[in-house]
């Protein structure tokens, strides 16, 4: 699909602030599957938390991100995913768990534009809340194995400056319309 865009990156890196500010222009967006998970998982007492069943919680955002996918097949002009399908691999990977075929069938079958963009570790920026809870070290390795997963399966990365929402909401409308 190509005018399915990729925001990835670690958290804290602003990737949110910067969809809701280009949702504003009219860009549409499809939301973060983790941070929904999280909340619905806490909200039902269920065990599928990055802290608790890390596995579990990767397939419920497997389940989410593709069915984002689909989602996003009606609209038109540009979709901004806000992660995707291949941060599941990313996110097994990073908690040493193994990647099921399942996985790896889907981040392969169910394509992006060849463009991602990548949100560096910002320091400055980053915060812990209720769903987010892994420390800055962690954000880094998150945004590394990103690196990683994404080059590997064939995109080319473009890195999000460390600037103003403003100015990246520029930076991606000029990559992007």
């Amino acid at each position: 699909m190509q005018h399915f865009y990729l925001i990835s990156g670690g958290p804290g890196s602003g990737k949110t602030a910067l969809l809701n500010a280009l949702a504003k222009q009219g860009i549409h967006g499809m939301p973060e599957a983790g941070r929904a998970i999280i909340q619905d998982q806490v909200a039902i007492g269920g065990t599928a938390l990055p802290w608790l069943d890390k596995s579990a919680f990767a397939e419920l955002m497997l389940s989410w991100e593709m069915r984002s996918y689909r989602e996003a097949q009606q609209a038109q002009g540009p979709v901004l995913f806000d992660r995707g399908i291949p941060d599941v691999m990313g996110y097994l990977q990073l908690s040493q768990l193994p990647v099921p075929a399942h996985v790896e069938k889907a981040a392969l079958d169910f394509r992006y534009n060849q463009q991602v963009f990548l949100a560096p570790p910002w320091p400055g920026i980053y915060t812990n809340d209720k769903e987010r809870k892994q420390s800055e070290a962690e954000a880094i390795a998150t945004y590394d194995m990103m690196v990683n997963v994404y080059s590997k399966l064939g995109y080319e990365i473009n890195l999000l400056p460390l600037t103003t929402v403003d100015e990246r909401v520029k930076f991606v409308r000029r990559r992007i319309l």
